[in-house]
Order: structure tokens, then sequence, then C-alpha cells
């Protein structure tokens, strides 16, 4: 038996066309991949799209590679994820299923508060797999407090979207989390989403990863990471083999300079001397700016030069991130975290209970539903009272 387990590719993450261009090519790339390694199945722990109502344009290529799995019997099974999942209930995972190109393996029935969950059964391997859906802010603890898993022999597979305390990298040790204690013992691999970050642990009990994201859904992770990922595992003989499989739909080369005590114009000549006579022919390129510059600003540093020769010298597409970068007027505004919906908790709960219309854990909860259910884009030949409506409707449903 082989398989694929990928996560987190946030479909329409990004506002620009070139990189929303590059995550679609990571994606029809690593089912490509999968189609010669001849893979039994694939699985997909989360997080296919960056909203649960994603763009057209979008949709119609997912839909179209979909078809082509289909067509040559090979099963994509997925959990929704904190970004597919909508409070509403409404996901464009139900559809793709509902059109049959995908099965969400997330299904049990609740019986007095506690989740019973039952296994799809592959029809070629035999293979039985599960898995719990992911929430945002931690709120799908409640289904790991309260669960009991179908007893059943054969190879057994739990997907999972949440914070596993001992998957963390060490930047988010800090963030909330749960140990692999808490998922039900007893199954073969446990295949996880949510963490950006590849990494595998074999316990006594346990054999979990997180694939990583299938490519990177920011300037951070691609500054970090420069590529994506994803695992195939291969069982034979009662035997498990999992190895990851880089992808890299174009060449990354990044720049970390320490502006510390240079000027504007020395900034920008160590920028263009760095890259200068390379070959950045279809190369993505990152600049990231630190330290506090000296005699000038930071709009006196000649970004429309830098750009203009990293594309003449053939560069695909160049960010720059100043965030770290200070002039001598201003100071630096510090947050503990890079990941915007880290960051967005942390405001969260550093606001809470101004008012006590609620408890603190429903607060939160409500909090984070709204601003989920907020963040949706006005449809394709939608008018906007019609979408007014339906987001104000979304918000009575919450509420």
């Amino acid at each position: 038996m082989k398989y694929a387990h990928l996560a987190d590719l946030h479909l329409g993450s990004w506002r620009d066309e070139k990189m929303r261009t590059l995550s679609t090519q990571a994606f029809l790339t690593a089912i490509d991949q999968c189609l010669e390694e001849k893979v039994d199945f694939i699985l997909f722990a989360g997080d296919l799209f960056n909203t649960s109502l994603p763009a057209l344009d979008t949709l119609k290529i997912v839909t179209k590679k979909l078809k082509e799995l289909y067509d040559k019997n090979i099963p994509l099974y997925v959990i929704p994820g904190s970004h597919d999942f909508s409070p509403s209930g409404k996901t464009m995972i139900d559809v793709l299923e509902n059109a049959g190109l995908l099965i969400n393996v997330h299904r049990g029935e609740i019986i007095d508060e506690v989740l019973h969950l039952k296994f799809t059964t592959d029809p070629k391997t035999g293979a039985k797999i599960t898995g719990v859906l992911g929430k945002r802010g931690m709120l799908d603890r409640i289904h790991y407090d309260n669960l009991i898993l179908e007893q059943t022999d054969g190879y057994k597979i739990f997907m999972f979207h949440t914070s596993v305390t001992e998957l963390m990298p060490i930047d988010l040790e800090m963030v909330e989390s749960q140990p692999l204690s808490a998922f039900p013992k007893g199954c073969n691999y446990y295949a996880g989403g949510h963490i950006h970050y590849p990494n595998l642990v074999e316990t006594k009990d346990y054999v979990a990863s997180y694939t990583g994201s299938l490519f990177p859904v920011n300037f951070h992770e691609l500054e970090k990471y420069g590529k994506g990922g994803y695992y195939i595992v291969t069982y034979e003989n009662n035997q498990q083999n999992i190895v990851w499989k880089a992808l890299e739909p174009m060449r990354h080369q990044g720049l970390n300079l320490n502006c510390a005590m240079k000027s504007p114009e020395m900034i920008t000549f160590e920028i263009l001397n760095h890259f200068n006579n390379q070959d950045l022919k279809d190369t993505l390129i990152t600049i990231k700016l630190k330290g506090k510059i000296q005699n000038g600003n930071i709009s006196d540093i000649n970004f429309k030069h830098i750009f203009e020769q990293l594309y003449n010298q053939g560069a695909y597409f160049i960010m720059k991130n100043t965030n770290k970068l200070q002039s001598e007027n201003f100071q630096e505004m510090k947050i503990s975290n890079t990941n915007p919906e880290f960051v967005e908790e942390e405001i969260i709960k550093e606001h809470l209970q101004q008012q006590d219309l609620f408890d603190k854990e429903k607060e939160f909860e409500l909090t984070k539903q709204l601003i989920s259910t907020l963040n949706t884009f006005k449809k394709e030949g939608e008018k906007v009272s019609d979408y007014n409506k339906r987001v104000i409707e979304e918000i009575k449903k919450s509420l």
C-alpha cells in the first residue's frame, strides 16, 4: 500500500497573481507526482483553500485536477481545516464531496456530548481512515476531550488539524496546543495539518506528522523554508516507511541584510551588489532588512531602482520585508508572533471580558466565529445588496 499525505495549501492566500499562480502550480505538481508514484489514495489534512468559499477561477482549476484523480480511481480523503471550516456549516469541501471528487472522513455522531468517530474504508487497500476537522483558536479541542473511536481491525489512519505539543517548532512552543495523548490510540499513522512546519514524531503509541504547507503562504514561510512538501507513506509486510518530498515550483533566493548604522545609499548598493551578475531567471526573490539605519529614512532606500535591476536580470517576483527596519525617527513595534492567525488570537485574548455578556471561553469562541464569518468575499456576479444580506444572515446564525 502506498499513499500521499498533503496539507495546508491555502489556495487563494496570496494577493499577488504571480504568487497565486505558484501556489496553484504547487498543487497541480503534487498531484502529478502522486500519479507518477502510483499511490493508492491521497490524504489532505485540512486547508485546501484559504476560505470556505474560494474564488471561482481557483475552484475551476482544482475541480479539473480532482476530476483527473477521480477518472484514475485514486480517492482523495480530506478533513476540513480551520480555513475550510465555516461557522454556518457552509464549505466548498461539501460541494466537492457531493460532486464525488473527494471524501470527507470527519464522520460520526454525538451521543451524550461525546463524539463517536467512524472509519471510512478505502475499497482498494482496506485502509480505514477517520479524522477530526479543524477550527480556529483551538475550538476543536472539545472534540478531543470527548472522543470515542470505532473499534476495528486493520491498517488505520487518524487525520487531525490542530496544534500538537510534540510536533510544534521552537518558535511556536508558547502557542496553545495539546499533547499527542489527547488522540485515540491504536492507529498506524496520524496525518496532521495546521502548523506549517514539517515534522515527524514516532513514539510507542503514535506515528504522527505535520507535512508543513504544500507551498509557503506568506513572506515568513517563504524566507524560512523556500519550498513546501508532503509525505509519501508505504506500508508493506507490516513495515511502514515515511518519506518527505520537497516541492519547489520555482527556485527561491533570499537576502537577509543587517542595515544597522548604514545609510540608505549604502543599503541600496549592498542589495544591488549581492545580486549583481547573477542569473535570476525564473527566481523568486525575498529581501528582508533589519536594524536602525543612519542618516536617512526607510523611504530613502531606492527600492524602485533595485526592483528594476533585479527584474532586468530575470527575476520572476520580488518581495521585501522592512518590518524590523527602523530609521532614527521611528521606533520598532514588537509583537510576539509572525503567524497572522496566532497574532489575531493574542489580540482577542488580550481584550476579552470588557463586557460581561458571556463567559470568557464563550466570548472567545464567538469572536473567532464572527471574524471567520466576516472574512468572506463578494462572489463573482453577486450584487452588493445580496452580498451584504448574505453576510448579515451568516452573522445572525453565529449569534
